[in-house]
């Protein structure tokens, strides 16, 4: 499947938004085959498997980004691989109320 840029471009900009929000590397955020980030407050993690890791596609994040789809419903119908201690993004979500801009 090729990538699409702008969705590239839109899931990329959303990852940057949770770092600002959520700085720190406790959490592996992926988002297949656009881009991975490292964000939550919490214990480092460096090298190897982290600890606590969230993968879902690009529409999927997009929804979660966006509000218009809810955290606990993305994770029950297993549109969101969410695995750790660490791992629930639910603080931080929506990232379209934040009022932060780049």
């Amino acid at each position: 499947m090729p990538v699409d840029p702008d969705v590239r471009a839109q899931v990329k900009a959303s990852l940057a938004l949770l770092q600002e929000v959520a700085p720190g590397r406790a959490v592996e955020v992926r988002i297949p085959p656009y881009a991975a980030v490292q964000a939550v407050p919490g214990p480092t993690h460096r090298r190897g498997t982290p600890s606590a890791v969230v993968e879902t596609d690009a529409q999927t994040w997009l929804a979660l980004a966006d509000g218009s789809l809810a955290w606990a419903q993305a994770v029950a119908s297993g549109r969101v691989r969410a695995s750790g201690e660490r791992a629930d993004l639910s603080p931080w979500l929506p990232l379209a109320d934040r009022n932060l801009t780049k």
